[in-house]
């Protein structure tokens, strides 16, 4: 099992439409939301490209935003761990 670790910008929230749209992918098997992380669960990954898009809505004004995170990791190993970051897209 593959978890793809979401950390969410500070004043943001991932919108419920977001998740519906992760759920009804075959290559997810379920999603938990705790705090300010989003852990999305796969059965598994092959050499195929996956995207994912997560659709974020701010809630509180936060000035100087920082990068948040994004790890992928194998549930077994999580010592392979391979981590990005990003600052958001305005739409």
């Amino acid at each position: 099992m593959v978890i793809i670790e979401v950390s969410l910008l500070s004043g943001f929230i991932m919108t419920s439409r977001s998740r519906m749209l992760l759920e009804n992918r075959t290559i997810v098997k379920k999603i938990e939301v705790k705090a300010n992380v989003v852990y999305i669960y796969l059965e598994k990954l092959n050499d195929e490209s996956q995207t994912f898009t997560l659709q974020l809505e701010q809630v509180i004004q936060v000035k100087n935003l920082k990068p948040a995170s994004i790890k992928i990791y194998d549930y077994y190993q999580p010592g392979r761990l391979q981590i990005s970051y990003y600052l958001g897209v305005e739409s």
